[in-house]
């Protein structure tokens, strides 16, 4: 008798971690942001109250940037990606930044001290951190001009990262 209530317990435990299991891997059911499938849409609303949408920018390759103003290596890494817009502008590549895990007061005062000219979207309600299965920040995809993620770099670019993924979605 006494094995029944563990023998229930285990396998209500084993239901559970399915059950978890699925949900992770399906990024809560919506389209999955890995390396070979279209980018997941970013529509919302960035730090100077504009409204966004990721399928504007077709055509252009395009890094998408998980940040925060309270991340260390995101904050050191905001210069390169400020450079690196600047060099690869004639390719017609665009910086999108998704603020993440952070309030929008620090980030709208690091922009505006950095001089940041791409548009950073607010995710309040973490929708898109999820649907783009943000490990850490930051966490930058590069996407080509199809809309199709290319490469994915967790953790802090260096000029070396950049370069290579870059190669990845230059047109």
């Amino acid at each position: 008798m006494p094995r029944r209530p563990i023998l229930l317990a285990l396998l209500v435990a084993s239901l559970t971690a399915l059950g978890v299991l699925l949900f992770v891997r399906s990024a809560g059911g919506g389209p999955r942001a890995v390396v070979g499938n279209p980018a997941p849409a970013i529509v919302g609303t960035t730090l100077d109250g504009t409204t966004f949408d990721l399928a504007a920018l077709r055509g252009h390759p395009v890094l998408v940037n998980f940040w925060g103003p309270s991340c260390v290596p995101c904050r050191e890494e905001f210069p390169l990606l400020a450079a690196k817009l600047a060099e690869h502008a004639a390719g017609g590549l665009s910086v999108v930044g998704v603020l993440t895990d952070d309030p929008p007061e620090p980030a709208r005062d690091f922009v505006a001290e950095y001089g940041a000219s791409w548009p950073t979207v607010i995710d309040p309600d973490k929708a898109l951190k999820t649907a783009y299965r943000v490990a850490a920040r930051p966490q930058t995809y590069f996407i080509d001009g199809a809309g199709i993620i290319r490469s994915i770099q967790i953790g802090e670019l260096t000029d070396a990262d950049f370069e290579r993924q870059y190669e990845r979605i230059a047109p």
